[in-house]
């Protein structure tokens, strides 16, 4: 057994210095898998006064420039393998932004990268890709000052669009804001697309108002999806109410809680100009985006879910690359069933829920089918919608041996009763195959498991014929055979 270096954690930094906050993410990279690791921000509002001065917010250049002294000592202290510091719209708009920048590298020896609209546009889409990697459709990122749009398909940005319809750039409009948005939108009328991408703070926040609105408890933003219509009713809701209201209602901070009926305007005016019918919201954004620019070609073009669950596998595992030999043994038995998702994606659920395997080897044997489901629903992985979430933390919880479904409104919701139990087929089948081999890749590639006809055949090759005494793997086999509506039986292979 040996450590599996493929996984070893890499440290990066991403220092973003844009229109309203001020930000440094340290994240770790395990292959194409992203994790953040560190998360600081304050709110400068550096481009609070470019709209109507042509300059940094004097108080924003003052926050600001305090915000970085300290981001600097902390990026000396850690031991990155790469580091970004970029700035957008505000820096790059304002007379005084070179200046900004001159005194930030005097006062603290970082060195800003200005980002042009195209940069910023371009990255964004990136940060989709990294996060969804089929992502077809529109990126929309809406910062403090600006929104940047640009098309994406085929993992690939095309060629963006930056307006000035950040809640800084709007300022100091009069009448209504709607019609003004609407004019600053003509330049898009040739981004239509079904699918729009919703990046940045406020969409997110915004859709996290929604999930509560509508009892979703799995608060998790990442490829969280809204209908234009559900857009157009949220911000209807919230052009109604008072700054208590929103505050109140919004559970954000106060800052972020007053931009909200903007961009929800914003948000649904473009739905209608685009002809948007889904909006998907993007955890990952610019900061991603530069990452993955950053990575080799050969990393770049792995799929983050199963990196991601692979590195998160992998940590528990004392038997490394387990997981490719469960997929090639299951695959005759499960491969031929109904798709449930659709064949190719339920080719992948198969592969993450087989990497996903020893998540809970170390956790407390009478709380580990409750943690590990609760570990793998909200794991911070990427390229996932809210179902395949639920359809792998079912699994895993059938893994080991749980019982009924955890959070059965929330699962039945996303599943429904087909998919509730394809995920307990999926986990009785990986139960078996764990406790059969005792997770060691060599004996299981010794057995072999099949339906035929109205049975459940495992076959063990005649050297290893004495992994079949007992009654563990009985039990495993017949729970799901029974699954399965077949019957169970083992045999040795002939000599």
């Amino acid at each position: 057994m040996t450590a599996n270096a493929e996984f070893r954690t890499r440290e990066a930094a991403v220092l973003d210095v844009g229109s309203n906050s001020v930000r440094l993410v340290v994240y770790g990279l395990q292959g194409r898998a992203i994790w953040t690791g560190y998360n600081e921000k304050v709110l400068a509002g550096l481009g609070r006064e470019v709209a109507t001065t042509d300059k940094l917010s004097p108080e924003g250049v003052n926050a600001a420039v305090e915000t970085l002294r300290r981001f600097a000592v902390l990026m000396e202290t850690l031991r990155l393998a790469e580091r970004h510091i970029v700035a957008t719209a505000a820096v790059r708009e304002a007379e005084d932004g070179a200046a900004f920048c001159d005194r930030v590298a005097a006062q603290t020896g970082l060195k800003i990268r200005v980002l042009t609209g195209e940069e910023e546009a371009r990255y964004a889409a990136l940060g989709v890709v990294a996060g969804n990697p089929p992502a077809e459709g529109v990126v929309a990122d809406l910062g403090g000052s600006s929104l940047e749009l640009v098309p994406v398909s085929g993992g690939q940005p095309g060629t963006g669009v930056t307006l000035p319809l950040g809640p800084f750039a709007m300022e100091g409009v009069r009448g209504d804001p709607s019609d003004e948005i609407d004019r600053r939108l003509r330049p898009a009328r040739g981004f239509q697309a079904s699918t729009l991408h919703a990046v940045g703070g406020a969409w997110r926040s915004l859709a996290l108002l929604h999930m509560r609105q509508q009892g979703h408890d799995l608060e998790i933003v990442h490829q969280y999806e809204m209908s234009a219509g559900d857009v157009d009713e949220m911000s209807d809701l919230l052009g109604r109410l008072s700054r208590a209201s929103l505050e109140k209602l919004s559970r954000t901070n106060k800052a972020r809680a007053l931009t909200l009926p903007h961009a929800a305007r914003v948000l649904s005016r473009l739905c209608r100009t685009l002809k948007v019918e889904t909006v998907s919201f993007s955890a990952y954004g610019l900061r991603e985006g530069l990452l993955l620019e950053s990575m080799p070609e050969a990393v770049r073009s792995r799929d983050p879910l199963l990196e991601g669950c692979r590195a998160l596998g992998d940590r528990e595992s004392l038997e490394h690359g387990l997981d490719r030999v469960i997929v090639a043994w299951l695959t005759p038995l499960l491969a031929p069933l109904v798709p449930f998702f659709s064949q190719t994606r339920d080719a992948v659920m198969l592969a993450a829920g087989a990497a996903l395997a020893d998540v809970g080897s170390r956790l407390h044997p009478d709380h580990r089918a409750a943690v590990a489901f609760e570990q793998v629903l909200r794991a911070p992985v990427a390229g996932l919608v809210h179902a395949e979430r639920a359809f792998l933390a079912s699994a895993i919880h059938a893994r080991y041996g749980g019982h009924g479904t955890p959070e059965a409104q929330l699962v039945g919701r996303l599943l429904g009763p087909e998919g509730v139990e394809r995920a307990r087929i999926h986990g009785l089948a990986l139960r078996l195959a764990s406790d059969l081999s005792a997770r060691s890749p060599e004996l299981l590639s010794t057995t072999r498991l099949k339906a035929m006809g109205d049975e459940l055949v495992l076959t063990v090759d005649h050297h290893h014929a004495d992994l079949l005494l007992g009654d563990k793997v009985r039990k495993r086999l017949g729970a799901l055979g029974q699954a399965l509506d077949l019957t169970a039986r083992m045999e040795t292979a002939a000599r």
